[in-house]
């Protein structure tokens, strides 16, 4: 399972006839874009619960389903960890001369 964060709907109306009427969902996963199937009616903004291979195929509806990332729960509330990047770099600590002993 994977959590990401919804971007935006993604409207297709020139598909296969196997994708039916499920909404699909751009989703943010760490810099990368996916395309998931919608299974639960999320919005731009939301963090989601998304599941992918074979079990993504079953969540949207059937085995046969041609979808690779579902989407399946809408978090309640989630903080993501601050990026590395942004973390404050710690101060030098300061140094003790050789042997250990301070004069």
């Amino acid at each position: 399972m994977l959590i990401v964060k919804v971007v935006k709907p993604l409207v297709s109306t020139n598909r296969i006839p196997d994708f039916e009427h499920k909404h699909l969902q751009v989703v943010l996963d760490g810099s990368t874009k996916k395309v998931a199937v919608d299974a639960v009616g999320a919005k731009p903004g939301d963090w989601v619960i998304c599941v992918s291979s074979s079990a993504a195929r079953e969540a949207a509806g059937s085995k046969s389903y041609p979808s690779d990332l579902t989407i399946v729960g809408i978090i309640d509330h989630w903080e993501p960890d601050p990026s590395k990047t942004s973390a404050p770099s710690p101060s030098p600590s300061p140094s003790k001369p050789a042997g250990g002993k301070a004069s």
